[in-house]
């Protein structure tokens, strides 16, 4: 799995942006689709439907190899690139933005557009909750009932997440591990319980982490 920066997960995040009495609105939001990227366009277009132009862009997949732009009747390379291109430098994937924009009557020229269009998007990422999705494995670790206590002592202290608990004969616990603190964590807990203890790794999982 390769890790990635997105957007929290359930919000629209938004911002506004006046130049020359043309006044543009970001909103931002996290995907994971094609389909729900046009729908969340869709949504934006019905909310500002009075609107003169409702320009978007974005970028899917972890690696964020699915990319697109729309201009929605601005001069060609203006809106939607831009959009694009901000999303891009900050190295976002997984996300949706679409830029409103109400005239004001007064002409920004193809330069100011593409200003105004980069700008707005900023202020939407700025505005929203931007988390990394970070690859754990997960790891099963079984141990005597003798041992439990010190065992979630030693969890406690390294803040190591425990996703959850099954009580047996023995006790399994359900542990969340970066890649790279495994090795170390069974050296330390094999150390703790004189190797008393079975772990058997389940896979991995890819889990937000705030930025």
């Amino acid at each position: 799995m390769k890790n990635f920066k997105t957007l929290a997960a359930g919000e629209i995040f938004s911002a506004e942006y006046e130049v020359k009495k043309s006044v543009f609105l970001a909103s931002v939001s996290h995907v994971e689709t094609e389909d729900a990227a046009r729908e969340f366009v869709s949504q934006i277009r019905k909310k500002y439907f009075d609107a003169t132009h409702n320009c978007s862009a974005w970028i899917l997949g972890e690696t964020g190899d699915k990319q697109k732009s729309n201009d929605d009747g601005e001069p060609g390379g203006t809106a939607g690139n831009p959009i694009l291109d901000t999303l891009k430098k900050n190295e976002l994937t997984n996300i949706c933005a679409v830029v409103t924009r109400y005239f004001g009557g007064i002409k920004l020229g193809a330069g100011g557009l593409i200003r105004a269009y980069s700008h707005t998007t900023s202020l939407g990422i700025a505005a929203a909750k931007i988390v990394r999705m970070t690859t754990f494995k997960k790891i099963a670790v079984t141990v005597e009932y003798s041992f439990l206590a010190q065992v979630e002592n030693f969890l406690r202290n390294k803040k190591i997440s425990v996703a959850n608990s099954e009580y047996a004969a023995d006790v399994t616990l359900n542990l969340l591990l970066e890649p790279e603190a495994v090795e170390d964590f069974l050296a330390e807990l094999t150390e703790l319980t004189a190797a008393s203890f079975l772990a058997e790794e389940q896979g991995e999982i890819l889990i937000p982490v705030a930025v």
